[in-house]
């Protein structure tokens, strides 16, 4: 099963969107593998973005993430990263289509509400940045058979 990191920001908890967010990703049918409401340090941040550093926004992205509380989560699913990423909409609210979280909550560019992996590899080294392995969980729903058809991906 694929996992992907999700990050609700600064934003999106300051917002009180946490709920009406986490419900579009069960509603698609993913599961929750791991959850954390915390305070991401700089030295964390850092480290997650590593792949910016230099770049002009990068300075600013440390500022925004390490601003006040976010929730991170893994989910699980088949092909987790497009659906959670086609979930997430265009990572500027104004260029993200109705119906996707930021095209509905987002209207910044630097507000963008939410963070997930773009690939397999970066959600693996992104995911042992917040989670230990023993704090992840593998487990099947009732309704993932009317969800996924087996051997279907």
């Amino acid at each position: 099963m694929e996992k992907t990191l999700i990050i609700l920001k600064p934003d999106c908890i300051q917002r009180g969107l946490i709920g009406r967010v986490v419900q579009r990703f069960e509603d698609k049918g993913l599961n929750i593998a791991g959850m954390k409401l915390m305070h991401i340090s700089k030295e964390l941040a850092e480290k997650h973005y590593a792949p910016h550093q230099g770049k002009p926004f990068y300075p600013g992205l440390i500022e925004y993430i390490t601003s006040g509380p976010v929730v991170v989560m893994v989910l699980s699913g088949v092909n987790v990263i497009s659906i959670a990423r086609k979930l997430m909409g265009a990572t500027f609210g104004f260029d993200a289509e109705p119906g996707t979280v930021r095209g509905d909550f987002g209207a910044s560019k630097t507000f963008n509400l939410i963070h997930g992996s773009d690939a397999p590899e970066s959600a693996e080294t992104e995911i042992a940045l917040y989670f230990k392995s023993d704090e992840l969980l593998n487990y099947s729903t009732a309704a993932e058979g009317w969800i996924f058809k087996p051997g279907e991906n």
